[in-house]
């Protein structure tokens, strides 16, 4: 029989259709999921396999990480203060052409060692050889949505990409109890032709899987787009049909009126990634409009690369703050919001169980444990305002996946944390030599 747990906790937070802060609670965890979900003197006697009596501690919903490229640690340094197009075409794609499956997979394996660190039980991933993603992901323990990334602008690699996909679905879908899912990834629509896109459509309605691609990151893009097309990059994905399948767009930041309300009459995710965007000088996305058009928006890091880190706790700061100050206005994106966009709505925007991201009795125990015996997170007024505004990757303590116990007290516990680090600095060296 699986091995019952019973975590015991000072603070429980979590989102349940309304936030909840529970003292001096318990989460009992049988066969992966939540059976038990309370304060310690409603709960019978029982035994069980495990106790976890944490001390000065808060339990949190597990942050889903939207946008990654997570293999994209291996150039985490390497080209930054660099615009879009120059660090792409310049540095990045360059270093990508000489990438083998090894190297995928080691740098898969950093950067899932950075999220489980920082307290991520879910990411999405767009990159090559997914393979190698997929068994790092599965060899680790964490949850994970899969594309192949798919450039449409060469017929051949764009064919080739198509088989590729449709094999990662076959292979992988639904894989690790349930853990790995796979969605399509084209790039954007201008590595992706209009008849390359239709085709992407096609193939995700014949496997009924969603789609992840970039939209609408540079105002660049945007130009080019209405020059090319007379569309923006929103209006050009819906006249091939994209927008009637499930659809994760990540980035988003330069959005017409008219897109904005496409987007969310279309029920689209958009993965919002702060920090890579402001770093890259793309531009701050319309999140509070999107909001307010009833728009989901979800929290990405996207690769380490254009970041620099893999830290969900910085993007939601940074989702908050920015939105705040741009409009002048405190109460734009509030800590509730930015906690539900790294938590609830990541889950949603991955298309996965209702209950996954919310800590609930039937929903699967994906969590992280944060110390909260810090100078930093005292006094305990508002342990959410903590969360959004104060906490940092340090805090975390334990984080577990289905379940399972996969980092504690700062120690990996499915990984070789020591190994990683040696094998991926000669790797990045390698690449960008």
């Amino acid at each position: 029989m699986p091995e019952r747990i019973l975590l015991q906790a000072d603070y429980i937070l979590t989102w349940d259709g309304e936030l909840k802060l529970i003292t001096q609670g318990e989460i009992v965890i049988e066969d992966s999921l939540i059976t038990y979900l309370g304060s310690r003197q409603e709960r019978p006697a029982e035994n069980f396999g495990r106790v976890l009596k944490i001390r000065d501690s808060l339990v949190i919903p597990g942050f889903v990480n939207t946008h990654t490229h997570a293999a994209m640690a291996l150039f985490r340094g390497y080209a930054d203060d660099l615009s879009l197009q120059e660090w792409l075409q310049d540095k990045i794609w360059p270093a990508e052409a000489k990438l083998s499956s090894e190297d995928i997979y080691w740098g898969t394996l950093l950067a899932i060692a950075e999220m489980l660190k920082g307290g991520t039980t879910c990411f999405a991933d767009m990159y090559f050889h997914m393979d190698e993603v997929a068994r790092a992901c599965l060899e680790s323990g964490i949850r994970a949505s899969l594309a192949q990334g798919l450039i449409g602008t060469d017929k051949i690699k764009g064919e080739l990409g198509l088989r590729q996909s449709r094999s990662l679905v076959q292979n992988w879908h639904n894989e690790g109890e349930g853990r790995i899912t796979v969605m399509l990834g084209p790039h954007a629509p201008y590595t992706c032709p209009p008849d390359y896109l239709y085709k992407v459509g096609e193939l995700a309605g014949d496997l009924r899987v969603p789609i992840h691609i970039h939209l609408a990151e540079t105002r660049r893009e945007v130009e080019e787009s209405r020059r090319e097309h007379g569309k923006t990059p929103v209006e050009l994905i819906a006249e091939v049909g994209l927008l009637e399948h499930d659809l994760l767009a990540a980035h988003c930041v330069h959005l017409a009126e008219a897109d904005l309300g496409l987007l969310a009459a279309k029920n689209v995710a958009v993965a919002h990634n702060p920090g890579s965007n402001l770093k890259l000088g793309s531009g701050v996305a319309p999140v509070t409009e999107l909001l307010q058009k009833g728009a989901l928006v979800s929290l990405g890091t996207d690769g380490a690369a254009s970041n620099n880190n893999l830290d969900l706790l910085e993007e939601m700061r940074l989702a908050a703050l920015l939105q705040k100050g741009l409009r002048e206005d405190p109460a734009a994106i509030p800590a509730e919001t930015a906690f539900k966009m790294a938590t609830v709505n990541g889950a949603r925007a991955l298309f996965l169980p209702a209950e996954t991201g919310q800590l609930k009795v039937g929903a699967k125990a994906d969590l992280a444990v944060l110390k909260i015996d810090k100078p930093h997170l005292s006094p305990p007024h508002s342990f959410l305002a903590h969360l959004v505004y104060s906490a940092a990757a340090a805090d975390v303590y334990l984080v577990m996946v289905d379940g399972r116990v996969l980092m504690e007290n700062g120690h990996l516990l499915t990984l070789d944390e020591e190994k990683i680090l040696f094998e991926a600095p000669p790797r990045a060296q390698r690449l960008t030599e």
